[in-house]
């Protein structure tokens, strides 16, 4: 019995009690041996401890030696077989490697003047490897960054779930205030990274945007065509001079390695590389004629309810482009980092189509503008002398060949009375040209093999090759054409039709422009250019464009001085009392022109062209300039004509 000096010393013990429950963790272990003895002497065992069964030991020294061997086979692994690889991650954990955009090269018109700018912007990235593992610790960084930039939660996330590439690319062109607090937490929020880029700054952006384009965001194919040169966040030329020459644009960028802790703090940055600078364009281009250009265009637009037109200006000696119109315009910086999404959208569903380059892709009827390029392909066959006159009674009648009661009709625009080749071009005199490209009575005509064969060596129908994309191969209607595509036979009336530029023609502004050039300079035809060199950062000239001859003598000169006496006779009126260009005999210089009035599917609405070459003597400027779907018959395209030369050659030439 146990025996206690109180009551006090009871409660401040503790007593243990022998129990059947009372085992002790080494206890679990007794073997046979001493359940045995407990079972026949009745005697608790419950501390008497035995050694192991010799199997025991032996099992558990064979687990020992499977797990040491285990860890020794995997160590091996780490430390030889797979050491260059997670030497690698790991170097990749601690070192990150960014690219350092290069600096896109600008453009300069042929004054040296500056069109095109680089500005600098910051895009903010989420980089989805260093987000957070656990899903709250992710959310929470996704949650701060959607308040400081204020964009939907979801948004991010979407951005963050779709994208194929690590570093996604969340919000572009990032403002100050953005900026300064991002910055300010960068080191509470793992994953987030501001990178430096820059952005396009078109100046004037309206008066250029068909001529220089504009940057869009890299694609995913675009990217592994070219992974060394791009990122995923990068713009590449889409339109204009920004997509032909891209190559020469945009250089390699640099390195950027920024060295990390184990906790992602930044310790050091080392750039790698530098990245190289983008070569820059001087056009041909001269900038104050290309806005002179257009605000005439658009003055006359108002005055006459028309929505588009197209100009074209180009060098008859060289072949380079001095200007270049579409109309309606459109702000290329629409298409910029972090521009306004409204803006952009309006430009993509804009019902006239403002994107569209209508000087080197509208396919238009060129009416009487042909009128000099069929005569030079008559005196080339030489089916006429230039002096033979045709009396022009207003029309020609032409029985049908089957039933002579039936008779077609092709209409002048006047009475002509006798008139020779100079006089036709200067009054544009259409049956002189329907006697000459079909055949009247006694008189030969060229018919329609031998008018597209002229038209093509003109330029008309093959697209000139400029350097800009997207431009239109034109059309000149065939037989076969007519006999494939509309199931009928080829009349003398479509000959008629074609030889004064009706009857499905359609032929670019540029095509125009180019075939002019080669009546201007006696028989050169070039290939026209906008890019007349390639600079360096210092300006320091890398590539130098020279004209590019198509061909040449095609026409005989003495053939191609007829035409151009009848184009000048057009402005002067001399012999000619119906002269169709006399407004332009008021310019600072002697000029030649050639206008035209095309019909279009539109009732009461025409087509109205005028080319321009000046001076007379000397050549430095083709202006071609047409006016789509003017409702009747008014004067467009001839007093912008007017406007744009007295200005070129008043004050133009001078800055």
């Amino acid at each position: 019995m146990l025996g206690f000096r109180s009551s006090k010393d009871f409660k401040n013990k503790r007593v243990r009690f022998p129990s059947h429950t009372d085992i002790e963790p080494q206890e679990v272990f007794l073997d046979k041996l001493a359940q045995k003895k407990e079972f026949e002497l009745g005697i608790s065992q419950k501390r008497f401890e035995v050694p192991l069964s010799k199997r025991i030991l032996q099992t558990f020294f064979f687990l020992i030696i499977l797990v040491i061997s285990g860890l020794f086979l995997k160590t091996f692994q780490f430390q030889v077989l797979e050491n260059d690889e997670l030497n690698a991650k790991a170097q990749e954990n601690k070192f990150i490697v960014r690219s350092i955009q290069s600096t896109r090269g600008v453009v300069y018109d042929s004054k040296g003047k500056q069109i095109v700018f680089n500005k600098a912007s910051f895009n903010l990235i989420i980089n989805k490897e260093k987000l957070p593992s656990e899903k709250i610790g992710e959310q929470n960084v996704i949650k701060a960054v959607s308040e400081i930039i204020n964009r939907d939660y979801s948004e991010i996330e979407e951005k963050i779930n779709s994208a194929k590439n690590d570093d996604v690319l969340i919000l572009e062109n990032v403002d100050h205030q953005t900026l300064v607090l991002l910055e300010t937490r960068i080191n509470d929020l793992p994953g987030i990274e501001i990178q430096e880029a820059s952005t396009r700054d078109y100046k004037d952006g309206e008066m250029f945007a068909h001529i220089v384009g504009y940057t869009g965001k890299i694609n995913l194919d675009e990217l592994k065509n070219n992974p060394n040169a791009y990122s995923s966040t990068d713009y590449i030329g889409r339109e204009g001079l920004e997509k032909s020459y891209e190559d020469y644009l945009r250089k390699n960028p640099g390195k950027l390695q920024i060295e990390r802790d184990a906790y992602g703090n930044v310790l050091s940055k080392e750039i790698i590389s530098l990245p190289e600078s983008g070569d820059s364009l001087v056009l041909w281009l001269d900038a104050d004629l290309q806005v002179k250009v257009i605000q005439e265009l658009q003055k006359v637009l108002e005055v006459i309810g028309a929505k588009n037109a197209a100009a074209v200006a180009i060098d008859p000696k060289t072949g380079g482009v001095l200007a270049m119109a579409s109309l309606p315009l459109y702000d290329n910086n629409v298409f910029n980092k972090g521009a306004d999404s409204a803006a952009l959208k309006t430009v993509l569903q804009d019902p006239l189509k403002s994107l569209y380059n209508r000087a080197i892709a509208g396919e238009y009827a060129t009416g009487s503008t042909i009128k000099p390029l069929t005569a030079s392909a008559a005196l080339e066959e030489d089916i006429i002398a230039p002096s033979r006159y045709i009396n022009c009674t207003g029309k020609i009648s032409v029985p049908h060949q089957y039933n002579p009661d039936i008779v077609y009709e092709y209409n002048d625009n006047s009475v002509h009375g006798l008139t020779d080749m100079r006089k036709a071009i200067a009054e544009s005199c259409n049956v002189y040209f329907f006697t000459i490209g079909g055949g009247y009575e006694n008189q030969e005509g060229l018919g329609p093999s031998r008018i597209k064969k002229y038209l093509e060596l003109f330029g008309w129908g093959n697209k000139t090759n400029i350097d800009l994309p997207g431009e239109s191969k034109g059309f000149i209607p065939t037989p076969e054409w007519k006999k494939e595509k509309k199931k009928e036979i080829w009349f003398d009336g479509d000959t008629y039709n074609l030889s004064i530029g009706q009857g499905g023609i359609g032929i670019t502004p540029l095509q125009v422009a180019v075939s002019f050039t080669a009546i201007a300079n006696n028989g050169t035809l070039f290939e026209p250019m906008v890019v007349k060199k390639i600079i360096d950062s210092d300006k320091n000239t890398v590539e130098e464009f020279q004209p590019k001859i198509v061909r040449q003598s095609f026409i005989d000169p003495q053939n191609l001085e007829v035409v151009r006496e009848g184009m000048r006779q057009a402005v002067t009126g001399q012999n000619s009392p119906q002269a169709s260009s006399t407004t332009l005999n008021s310019l600072p210089v002697e000029a030649a022109a050639k206008t035209g009035t095309a019909e279009t599917p539109l009732p009461n609405h025409y087509n109205n062209w005028v080319s321009v070459f000046a001076p007379y003597d000397d050549p430095q400027i083709v202006l071609t300039i047409v006016f789509e779907n003017v409702e009747r018959v008014q004067a467009a395209a001839l007093p912008a004509a007017k406007e744009i030369l007295s200005w070129y050659f008043n004050e133009g030439i001078k800055e």
